[in-house]
């Protein structure tokens, strides 16, 4: 369990493989919910790699000291990511 922000993270180890590798996050908002948004990769048995880069937003509470995962969204391409990017940029726009 992750009891600071800085602590918490996506990556995931199974059976000695990374299999979710995290590679960059950004702590969009800190406190007794918090709000963290991760680039990351997934490992492909079959072919023995890491797939293409993929994100996630999280949502956490802190309970008893220590963070709990409240909610999550996938964003599971590339294209998907800039489609989000576009519809932000023009909502703030407004």
């Amino acid at each position: 369990m992750a009891s600071t922000v800085d602590e918490l993270t996506i990556e995931y180890v199974e059976d000695g493989v990374t299999t979710v590798k995290q590679l960059d996050k950004v702590v969009l908002t800190k406190g007794a919910w918090s709000t963290i948004l991760y680039r990351y990769q997934d490992w492909d048995r079959k072919k023995e790699a890491y797939g293409p880069d993929k994100y996630s937003i999280r949502r956490y509470q802190k309970r008893d000291g220590d963070y709990v995962q409240k909610s999550k969204f996938n964003i599971s391409s590339r294209d998907q990511a800039i489609q989000l990017i576009e519809a932000l940029q023009n909502w703030v726009k407004e």
